[in-house]
């Protein structure tokens, strides 16, 4: 497999077996402006295939051409250089971390029919299901005895957990279907915003089908990861089981979990690069780590400022559900006065499901949308990928794209 593989939409040729003789990008600027040394071998020009035929316009009316002398290694702005071709809901060119959320607003202001139609057909599913679960098979936590000693404590905390887990496993399940199928269906339809072309439900769908299966093999393999990774710093701890145990396992908790969020960025480009390239679980993995490689603390930075903002929009759009749903249901209300276990009744299960809806409308696109475009921005930074968008999206001036008989205008 090409070690540096071209962007393959959902649907196009796979990257491989691209003619040799074909004359490759010039080298890409970083952000300083110096040529890139990241890697020497670029993918070949005209190596990026369109899902659709593409045309001349963008979602706001014609492309202009770009001035003469804009091309690889001209990315950043500065005196007497023009402005980067923007075909689509980004300017062709390493982007800021403001460009890359507004990016992701764009798509869902400029596609909402569609991007609405996947989020709420997906969320309305997974709350009828986590609702169904938690009023039917969720057991009740297991009591802790305050006055145990550590390890006692230890060990009821970790019987907690697993009887939380064993419990919250059907939900977690239908969350996990849900997760994959949007950003799936996501990922699509802002490959296709970046070139400014329309895309419908129906063309994301058939798009994204074929790579389902791997997405969710990678989808179910990282939180696998992250599981083996804290129970190994866990374990000592575990198996001491005294006051020295459970300040072993507190440490080997907190250094697990600095590799797990290590990992986590390390790998926050696979599942683009699965969809977009066409690569297996284990690629898409090798794929990702080579593209954070030089830029883990800017990914890591625009993922926890990505966190931050999708976690507060939940909160704004929850807070008011959920009082809501106190006010209507009177008896979880007034278990949380009298400071007994409130058992939730119908009605607030279904308000605050109807408030999960509606926030995770609006953050699926969004978190979507950041990983999807930080993958276009590393790839632009490193493989010059900002030129063969510019030839799939027929920009004039950047030559033709594959399958097509000459130079679009």
């Amino acid at each position: 497999m090409n070690d540096t593989p071209g962007w393959a939409s959902p649907g196009s040729a796979p990257s491989e077996g691209q003619g040799a003789g074909v004359p490759r990008p010039a080298e890409p600027a970083d952000g300083s402006g110096a040529a890139s040394k990241w890697s020497k071998e670029q993918p070949p020009a005209a190596q990026w295939s369109p899902p659709t035929p593409p045309g001349p316009t963008g979602p706001t009316g014609p492309v202009p051409p770009p001035a003469p002398g804009w091309g690889g290694g001209q990315h950043q702005g500065g005196w007497g250089r023009p402005p980067a071709a923007k075909p689509g809901v980004i300017p062709l060119r390493p982007l800021g971390v403001g460009e890359i959320l507004d990016g992701a607003v764009s798509t869902l202001r400029a596609h909402w029919r569609t991007v609405l139609s996947i989020t709420i057909t997906v969320s309305v599913l997974t709350q009828i299901g986590d609702v169904l679960v938690q009023r039917y098979l969720v057991p009740a936590p297991p009591e802790v005895d305050a006055n145990a000693s550590p390890s006692e404590a230890l060990r009821q905390s970790v019987e907690s957990l697993q009887a939380s887990l064993i419990g919250l496993a059907p939900t977690m399940l239908i969350t996990l279907i849900g997760t994959v199928i949007t950003a799936a269906l996501l990922t699509v339809v802002i490959s296709r915003s970046v070139l400014g072309r329309p895309v419908t439900l129906g063309d994301a769908w058939r798009e994204a089908k074929p790579r389902l299966p791997q997405l969710l093999g990678l989808t179910l393999l990282l939180p696998l990861m992250s599981s083996a990774i804290m129970f190994v710093g866990l374990l000592p701890g575990l198996l001491i089981g005294s006051e020295i145990g459970v300040l072993l396992a507190v440490l080997g908790g907190l250094a697990a979990l600095l590799v797990i969020v290590w990992l986590m960025i390390r790998f926050a480009l696979s599942s683009p690069a699965l969809m977009l390239e066409r690569q297996g679980v284990i690629p898409s993995l090798r794929r990702s780590a080579k593209l954070v490689r030089g830029a883990w603390w800017r990914i890591f930075g625009i993922t926890a400022l990505t966190l931050l903002l999708t976690m507060l929009v939940t909160m704004i759009i929850a807070i008011p559900f959920g009082i809501i749903a106190l006010a209507v249901d009177g008896e979880g209300f007034s278990g949380l006065l009298t400071g007994t276990p409130p058992e939730f009744g119908w009605p607030f299960l279904i308000i605050t499901g109807i408030g999960a809806v509606v926030a995770s409308s609006i953050t699926y696109p969004i978190s979507s949308g950041v990983a999807v475009l930080l993958y276009v921005d590393q790839r632009i930074r490193r493989e010059a990928l900002d030129l063969e968008l510019a030839r799939a999206a027929g920009v004039p001036g950047y030559g033709s794209a594959p399958g097509d008989a000459g130079p679009r205008s």
